[in-house]
């Protein structure tokens, strides 16, 4: 989408609206591409989790309506059906794609050398990425090799004559949206549960250590299907007297499931497997965008730093503008630092979330450096780079459109 502009699943059930809303960016390419090569330049439209969270016979309908506009409307050959030309992505499709942004314009893949890849975590609003290739090391005495197990997180990646062998997963429901959804879902249950035989709690500020000391805000709270208070709650939550970061680190911790069934070892979060970070992926790089840079970077920090400083940050922005410590100042000098922290009073929560997520659920050691960024080269990050290359082939399932003469 065009920066600042609505998603697809913005438009709900209005399909034929969200089809015109990619009105806007096929403009910039009618522009931009020469008319002798139009017909040749194919077309593609992948959406995420969001569209995917507005159920089949919405989203279908969506799909439908965008694939008619680009056939019917432009000059522009969109990819098949059966090769994914409009579809909702599949999550490890995005994980994957997003991989291969970053690394192609590292100039870590697609040249002539073979140089370790760097790993991609990607927070988006309803779902988190994580991708990486692992090493094992070699067995001794001979036996058989550590490799990364079978399953649905194992991908096999073939990219510019090089093979790869990638773990990737795609966590639906912990992105950074839905991570508040969660985190205050957390905050009601703990209270349900020391207030077991009286509901009069919920007409009470409850107290919400993610929340900026002295601040409060009425939340609602989806809870689900068959919950003893509803399926939602309406609460006015407060925050704490003085700054509360590991209270509100021990609830994002909570969220994270850790002591859910792990069926292959090692588990990161939520029953899912995934090979140790400091064993296999020690040294190499390891990129962090979407809401991870969104949320770092306004507030100063540099491109590259580690996790123990992401968690001081964290605690500096939770102890609030009044704080006698005046933790806030440090923000002073840094351009729009105070006006962001002011205008978005979940960015203790946010950051509590971050560090909980990369810390205790994918187990990276608190000491381990990280990069944040945006655009490589001038590119932006994100899976979109990644999803175009392989239509620079034509065995990606188009075929240019030829004019009709008259």
């Amino acid at each position: 989408k065009k920066e600042g502009g609505s998603g697809l699943s913005s438009y709900d059930a209005d399909a034929e609206g969200a089809a015109k809303s990619l009105d806007v960016l096929l403009e910039v390419a009618m522009k931009n591409v020469p008319d002798k090569l139009k017909g040749c330049t194919p077309i593609a439209v992948k959406a995420t989790a969001g569209l995917r969270k507005l159920g089949p016979e919405k989203s279908d309908a969506i799909l439908k309506a965008v694939r008619n506009r680009l056939e019917t409307q432009y000059p522009f050959p969109v990819v098949s059906e059966a090769n994914g030309g409009v579809e909702v992505m599949d999550g490890k499709d995005e994980g994957v794609y997003a991989w291969i942004t970053t690394n192609y314009l590292l100039g870590k893949i697609g040249g002539p050398d073979k140089t370790p890849t760097a790993a991609v975590f990607d927070l988006g609003g309803g779902s988190t990425q994580i991708v990486f290739e692992p090493t094992f090391a070699q067995a001794k005495d001979g036996g058989m090799p550590e490799e990364l197990a079978e399953g649905d997180h194992k991908y096999k990646l073939s990219f510019g004559g090089r093979d790869f062998t990638l773990y990737q997963h795609s966590y639906l429901g912990y992105g950074l949206m839905a991570a508040r959804e969660n985190l205050h879902k957390v905050v009601i249950d703990n209270m349900h549960k020391s207030n077991p035989d009286s509901n009069a709690w919920l007409s009470k500020p409850v107290l919400n250590p993610c929340l900026i000391p002295g601040s409060s805000r009425e939340i609602k709270v989806p809870l689900g299907e068959g919950h003893p208070l509803g399926t939602s709650v309406t609460v006015n939550m407060t925050g704490p007297t003085t700054g509360s970061a590991p209270q509100c680190r021990a609830i994002a911790e909570q969220t994270l499931k850790k002591e859910e069934e792990c069926k292959i070892s090692p588990c990161a979060f939520n029953g899912v497997h995934q090979p140790s970070l400091s064993k296999t992926f020690a040294r190499e790089d390891v990129y962090l965008f979407s809401y991870f840079y969104d949320r770092a970077q306004p507030l100063g920090m540099p491109e590259s730093f580690t996790l123990s400083e992401l968690k001081d940050l964290t605690a500096r922005v939770c102890e609030g503008p009044k704080s006698e410590t005046k933790a806030w100042d440090v923000f002073k000098p840094i351009s729009g630092a105070i006006k962001e922290l002011q205008g978005r009073p979940e960015t203790c929560l946010d950051l509590n979330f971050m560090v909980a997520l990369l810390h205790t659920g994918y187990e990276m050691p608190i000491d381990r450096e990280v990069k944040i960024a945006k655009k490589i080269k001038g590119n932006e990050l994100g899976w979109c780079l990644g999803a175009s290359l392989p239509l620079l082939s034509q065995e990606s399932g188009w075929s240019c459109k030829i004019n009709q003469v008259a």
